[in-house]
């Protein structure tokens, strides 16, 4: 879980590759030594904090290496195992010597046992499982070993496959009961399981030896999509697991792209691509679409619909290339392209039908990466809030849409509608550009620092907001939760730092206090025969607040503590594998925001309502019951217990329902300028009320107006600035 949250939170600070190398020869011709070779070269001279790659780091590789390929040891054999013993203690030595002997025989042998494993959970599915049988499982396999034998291994996939296809039974035979009743319209049961689209036609409940059989082969049926994806999968694709098993070694952020890997985090980090505006998705050889961004070349010819699979891509009139059976990667290549250029699709539709589309590339945006606001109605009192998922960037050209030009204009638009407060948003904000935090804090303060920035065995330096206008001087919270990462955390940690907004959240932020460059390897070699080698994100920096405090591993602490589903879950910094270690350096000099008579008493009556709010009591005791089962590692396989279990968690859901049955009362509404888009964009209108609705269930979104509230009418005075020391 940790590793893939790391991968999971890529989108982190990344600042313009400042790095220089001294120059190297990289006398190799193979390509996956010359990439091992870059990335070491890269790392021993350009990470913030470079380890020794030496004995007890090949041990942290081999071992990390193996679990990353088989979480779950139902693959390699203790055999294989022993048999890979032997480098545990040679991975530094052959890296330091670019020998790539480890990766190819795990390679070489994970091929083979999946291979075998493709037999054996077919053997194991299409024997029926005895859910009478008295048994459990263990779904911590970190503390298990590898089994010693075939046979043991067959054992080891029955009880994952029995574990996996148990939920599916009881749904099967749930819709027995949902059938009886009346309701096969596909609709919602009470607990909330959907009735399955191929029984609802068919009034006939299942007994339990036909509902056994019906989930056992929707699981062999995910199994084999699962097969039919690592078969499309090359070595290159495993080789980079293998590479960022080493780098990873370095810290938890930093990573290295394969060059289509590099491309898609450039569009995370941007919001926008070129192409079509369609989201694909493989099923066995067939490429369909399962989502339409509203407002892409897609949504505005009309002729497109989800389900529509697409079999040839032709390029402006030119003879199409059959897609079928391609991988996913490789014929998304094919149907994206510069704006502008038509793109020629062969298209089944859902209806059976055969057509050719013909389509104009162009800009897509992708809406819920950016920015968007809302106003707040409370009595007569309005007020505004700001969402901001990321804090995005074209790094192309930083003079296209960023972070801090967006809010700054959603600022501007809600002082116009007459917002008397304003909600910032950064909850789940995993961060995104240094620029654009220290522009945006700048929004808020007359000027002066906003992060202090410091590089190996260098000095600090101060990032200042140098322009002395304040774009909103009014009251202003800032919304946070564990999920609340890097950018998010300087501009939570500054406006704590001036005192210039109150910040309403979990018990401390994420904890992510470094800073990456992203480095193009080509651009360190002087001759490559094998065209784009990607791109490694390094960790080169550690921010520190402006009181001289470092965020990394503990993060920002909230002025107001408020639990939240997160707040017994392993999710922060100091969670990962190998994060850096907290310090300290000295405060700059800033001038704290002098225009709240009261902050640390509106902090205080804040923190007296919610220890008083009988549903922030509800959401720490479904926090806890979160982290209880989480911390549940031994499941029965007994279907009369698992029922037993289920029903009791049933109860408990229903007993925690009321949290998002939960009223504030406050009234949300768009900005007129988004209203006028409505009128074409029915997508966006939708997208709009479904979160409109939530936030008139959110108790943090209705206390961060109660705090706005008393800041404006007991707390707001004319700022009177007195330089300090901070």
């Amino acid at each position: 879980m940790k590793r893939n949250l790391a991968y999971a939170l890529i989108v982190m600070l990344v600042a313009v590759a400042s790095c220089s190398f001294t120059n190297k020869s990289f006398e190799t011709d193979d390509k996956d030594k010359l990439l091992l070779d870059l990335i070491t070269y890269v790392l021993e001279r350009g990470h913030y904090q470079p380890k020794a790659i030496n004995d007890d780091f090949s041990v942290n590789v081999f071992e990390g290496f193996l679990d990353i390929l088989d979480p779950t040891k139902r693959y390699f054999l203790e055999s294989d195992i022993q048999e890979f013993e032997k480098y545990k203690f040679q991975i530094d030595d052959q890296i330091k010597n670019t020998d790539i002997s480890f990766f190819d025989i795990v390679y070489q042998r994970l091929l083979k046992r999946m291979e075998d494993a493709k037999v054996i959970y077919k053997e194991v599915l299409e024997e029926p499982f005895d859910y009478n049988v008295d048994e459990t499982i263990e779904i911590n396999y970190d503390g298990q070993g590898y089994v010693d034998s075939r046979k043991e291994l067959k054992e080891r996939w029955r009880k994952q496959l029995k574990y996996a296809t148990l939920g599916t039974y009881d749904s099967k035979l749930e819709f027995n009961k949902e059938s009886n009743t009346g309701n096969i319209d596909g609709s919602k049961s009470e607990d909330g399981t959907k009735a399955f689209a191929d029984e609802k036609a068919s009034s006939k409940p299942l007994t339990p030896t036909e509902a056994e059989k019906a989930a056992r082969d929707l699981t062999k049926s995910t199994l084999d999509d699962y097969f039919d994806f690592v078969d499309d999968l090359e070595r290159k694709d495993w080789f980079v697991q293998y590479l960022n098993t080493i780098v990873e070694v370095f810290d938890p952020h930093t990573f290295y792209f394969a060059p289509d890997d590099k491309e898609k985090f450039d569009t995370s980090m941007s919001g926008k691509f070129e192409g079509i505006g369609a989201r694909l998705q493989k099923k066995k050889d067939q490429t369909k679409i399962v989502e339409i961004i509203s407002g892409g070349p897609v949504w505005r010819d009309q002729q497109l619909e989800v389900g529509d699979e697409i079999l040839k891509v032709g390029q402006n009139g030119e003879t199409p290339v059959d897609i079928v059976g391609m991988r996913l990667d490789d014929a998304i290549k094919f149907i994206k392209g510069p704006k502008g250029t038509r793109v020629d699709l062969t298209v089944k539709k859902v209806d059976g039908s055969m057509v050719v589309i013909s389509l104009t590339r162009d800009v897509v945006e992708l809406e819920e990466s950016y920015a968007k606001s809302a106003t707040i109605i409370k009595g007569s009192q309005k007020y505004g809030l700001i969402n901001l998922p990321k804090f995005y960037v074209d790094f192309e050209d930083y003079n296209e849409r960023n972070a801090a030009t967006d809010v700054a204009q959603e600022v501007e638009r809600l002082k116009e509608a007459g917002a008397e407060g304003l909600i910032l948003d950064l909850r789940d904000n995993g961060g995104g550009s240094l620029k654009t935090v220290v522009e945006m804090a700048g929004l808020f303060i007359k000027d002066g620092p906003i992060v202090q920035v410091r590089s190996t065995d260098k000095k600090p330096e101060v990032y200042n907001d140098k322009d002395e206008r304040i774009q909103w001087d009014g009251p202003l919270v800032i919304l946070v939760n564990e999920l609340s990462a890097s950018a998010s955390e300087i501009l939570a940690a500054a406006m704590q730092d001036y005192k210039r907004g109150v910040v309403i959240g979990s018990k401390q932020t994420f904890g992510k206090g470094t800073v990456q460059n992203v480095i193009p390897l080509e651009n360190i070699v002087r001759s490559n025969e094998h065209g784009d080698l990607g791109a490694i994100k390094l960790t080169t920096q550690k921010f520190y607040r402006i009181n001289g405090g470092s965020t990394q591993l503990e993060g920002v602490k909230s002025d107001v503590v408020v639990p939240d589903r997160y707040s017994y879950i392993d999710l922060g910094e100091r969670d990962q594998e190998n994060p850096l270690t907290w310090d300290k350096i000295s405060p700059a000099e800033f001038t704290p925001w002098d225009g709240y008579i009261d902050y640390e008493s509106t902090i205080a009556s804040s923190t007296k309502r919610m220890d008083q709010n009988s549903q922030i009591k509800l959401i720490e005791e479904n926090a806890q019951w979160i982290k209880k089962a989480q911390d549940e590692t031994v499941v029965s396989l007994k279907y009369a217990d698992y029922k037993k279990g289920l029903e009791a968690d049933k109860e408990k859901a229903k007993y925690f329902k009321t949290i998002s049955d939960y009223d504030s009362h406050l009234t949300f509404e768009s900005l007129k300028y988004e209203k006028e888009l409505f009128t074409q964009d029915s997508i966006l209108r939708e997208k709009r009320d479904r979160w409109h609705k939530d936030l008139a269930k959110d108790v943090y979104v209705e206390e961060a107006v109660n705090v706005l509230e008393d800041l404006k009418m007991n707390n707001i005075k004319n700022s009177k600035l007195a330089s300090v020391k901070g």
